[in-house]
Order: C-alpha cells, then structure tokens, then sequence
C-alpha cells in the first residue's frame, strides 16, 4: 500500500516511530507484491519520431499452442479434413497468403515476417519455450534457465533505476504454467519481472486520498521531493538489498506508474488497439483478449523497459476450432498491427523488436469434435520491428504442414536474433550459474540471417 497522508509529520525520525507522510507496502519485483504507486508527475514518453536510447523486444505468448496451417500457413491442396474450412487472402507483398481473418495484417505484411518452419518444442503446456528457449526440464521451470528478459537485466541493467529493465504483463491462470511471465532461473529474484497486479491493475488505485490533497498538486510534488531526499539521505535506506533499494526507486517515481496509465493516450489511439479485457479469453483458463496490453507494452518500452511480456488469447482448440478463432484472430489482428503501426509511426521501429509465438503447432488433420490437438513438430512465428527484414516468409512445412520442410528454425535461433539485435552476442556473452560457472544463453547460437 501507498497512502498520502493530509498533514505532514514535524520531522522524519531514523527509528520510524513516528508515521511518515508515505506509508509504503510491497512491490512486485523478484516475487514482493506492488505498491499502490500515486500518480504524481506528467508522463514523459519519447517524442514522435524520436529515437529511443536503448533496444527493447516485446514477447506475445500465444497461450495454448496456436494452429499454424490455420494462420500462416494454410494448406488448400490438401484434403479437407487437413485444410479447414477458412481460405487464404492477399497481402501487400505479392506471393504471401496468410489467412482471410486477418486482413489488417494482410495490408501491412510489408511490416511483419513470418517463421513457417519453427521447429525445437516439447509437448509442454507452458511459455517457458516462448519466454528463454528452454522447456521445462530436469532442473525445473526453464530448465532453472533465465528467460530472455532477466538475461537482458543481468546484463544491461536499467535504461532508468526508476524503470525495471523487464516487465511482466502476464495474467495469473490457473495452469500455472500459462502464467510464467518469464522467469529469471538461476540468476534469482533480483532479475525476476516486475508484474503490476494484473486484475485491472486495482493495486495502482490512490488510498486515502482526498479530492482536495489531489487537487493541491504542488504540495503533492513537493512531498515527494522531501521523500526522496529522505530515502538518500537515510543510513537505513543505504543498508538495504539490492531488491529493496529497486523497489524504492519505483515507488519514489511515477514514471512506471505513468507508463502504465492508458487514460494518457488518445481515444481513437485506443480504440485502434481495441480495448478488451483481462479476463481469460472465451472463459477458459489460458490468456485473455486483452489488446490495451499491447499500448501498455509500447509505452513501457517508451519509459525505459527492456522487456515486456504478455499473454493473449486461448489457443488450445482441441475442439470448436473453426468456431472460436475467427473472433479470436480477429481481436489478435487488430492488437499487434495497432502496435506494429504505432512503433512505426512513432519512429521505434529500428529500436523495439515484436516477437508473437505459442508453444508448439496443431495437429494437420482435424479431430473428431473439430479440433487440432497438439503438435510439437512443426509451429510458426510471427516477428516485426527490431530493424529486421520485413516483408518475407522464412521457411516451409510439407503438403500437409507436419514436419519443416524447407530452412528449419529452432526456437533458439529465434532468440539468437532477438539478443543480437538488442546486442548481445550469444556466442561469446555468458552469465555465473549459482555454482560460478559461467553459462551461454542458448545452445543453438546462430541468428536468423534472413531477418538481419
């Protein structure tokens, strides 16, 4: 909790017996919850244009495992029972098909590439693969290794020590699994996600406030100015963990919680992106629709933030397949070409890579009650941003898109791609293990060359 109080104390007092004018709570970073941060300070996102002075990477977990052949990859000489019912459409680049209930993205593929062959996943319910490159495995979640998001932290370090280098937007679900942000392995806590609560963001609402405390605006700045001139000065202060002082240079700042306000933005911005809701998609416990996430993600990186990961949508259609992914590739159209635009527009393109994936593909042939059930052997990726090549597909699957065919794609090559642009070699970068021996990022170390 984070309350303001309407008087001020007559002095701060270094054994804390006394109240202070903030009396603060947890923060959710490396496993603390999150305070109930004030807004008190005008955002200050980059320009139009402006070029950020750091690399980003935004990573969309398609929770579930979505069908390959009924997005990218659609297979209309094969049997009906393989192909499905929904055809292919055009795209603003000649010879690329992908599916017709996506035609924003078909209008814009110039922007996007996409992964056909992607190949390297177990049969694992989880977006461990998704988030590090790794399964779950003997040692654990991510096979006890840092997704890419802590590795980025361990480093690179904070943009801004008001600003975590990594953020988190995942929504808890019941599969736990589904709702692996990206974890920071044997690195540990301190290079864990920060996650704002996710129902609503309810922990960033203002207790204990009065409408006339609000109102006296420079009152407010200059309580935060005495505070953090307290928390500098303070030996107490200077004694903590490197998690406590973290937490404390986020809750002395309002840039993340300012980054996290949607209301700042324009209403026909938002409603490009669409607003849904962060309740799980179609009532199953997977990812929700929850497209304002994807402004959330364009304005964290903005502020400062390194790597932001998300979940959307329900893809594990074992059954009503061709039912429920036209509303559902519909809301998922709409989100990432609204971000993809709006990078593009607002000159970040060079500067923040787009990565959307789910854990594995679907079966070729359709099941009994309608469904694709899973299919580890073949998936598909979709990528954008970063300065990558654009415009292209990347690699096939056979006739009927169940095994890579043409330029197979690890995962991990994918996340070679993803480090070198945000410059880290996998080659030579390394990060101690818990024992101090120092360990590569990935096992497979080569980049994606058509995409750089």
């Amino acid at each position: 909790m984070l309350s303001i109080l309407g008087q001020r104390p007559s002095s701060f007092c270094d054994g804390h017996s006394r109240r202070h004018f903030l009396r603060i709570g947890g923060l959710a970073l490396g496993g603390m919850s999150l305070p109930q941060i004030l807004k008190a300070e005008e955002a200050s996102s980059a320009p139009s244009g402006k070029k950020l002075p750091h690399k980003a990477v935004i990573m969309i977990y398609l929770s579930g495992g979505p069908s390959h052949q009924d997005m990218y990859d659609l297979k209309m000489d094969a049997p009906l029972e393989i192909r499905g019912s929904f055809k292919p459409i055009h795209t603003n680049v000649p010879g690329i098909e992908i599916c017709e209930h996506m035609p924003r993205l078909a209008q814009m593929m110039d922007k996007f590439a996409i992964i056909r062959s992607l190949y390297g996943s177990p049969d694992q319910h989880a977006s461990d693969t998704c988030l590090s490159g790794f399964p779950i495995g003997a040692k654990g979640r991510q096979d006890n290794r840092p997704s890419l998001g802590s590795a980025v932290s361990r480093l690179h370090g904070a943009v801004d020590r008001a600003v975590p280098p990594f953020v988190g937007l995942t929504t808890k679900t019941g599969h736990a699994p589904y709702s692996n942000p990206g974890l920071p392995g044997f690195l540990g806590s301190a290079y864990a996600p920060f996650q704002p609560e996710s129902e609503g963001m309810a922990n960033m609402r203002l207790n204990n406030i009065t409408l006339d405390r609000l109102r006296d605006r420079k009152a407010l700045l200059t309580s935060f100015d005495e505070f953090r001139r307290y928390t500098e000065a303070s030996t107490h202060m200077q004694g903590m963990d490197s998690n406590t002082k973290k937490a404390f240079d986020v809750l002395t700042s309002s840039k993340l919680v300012e980054a996290l306000d949607l209301e700042k933005e324009d209403a026909a911005l938002r409603d490009r992106y669409g607003r849904g809701a962060s309740t799980p998609a179609f009532g199953e416990d997977a990812g929700p629709h929850w497209m304002d996430q994807f402004l959330m993600a364009r304005r964290l990186v903005e502020a400062g933030v390194r790597c932001v990961t998300l979940s959307f949508g329900s893809w594990d259609r074992h059954g009503g397949n061709f039912e429920r992914l036209p509303e559902q590739l519909a809301k998922f159209d709409q989100g990432i070409t609204a971000l993809v635009e709006d990078l593009h527009l607002r000159g970040l393109d060079q500067d923040v890579s787009v990565v959307a994936w789910g854990e594995f593909g679907r079966t070729p042939r359709i099941n009994p009650g309608g469904g694709r059930d899973h299919w580890p052997q073949a998936s598909c990726a979709l990528l954008a941003g970063g300065g990558m090549k654009m415009g292209q597909v990347i690699g096939s699957t056979n006739r009927l898109g169940e095994v890579p065919q043409d330029r197979p794609i690890h995962y991990q090559e994918v996340f070679a791609t993803l480090y070198h642009l945000l410059g880290i070699d996998v080659r030579t970068a390394t990060i101690p293990d818990n024992s101090g021996r120092p360990q590569y990022l990935l096992d497979h170390q080569s980049v994606v060359k058509e995409l750089v």
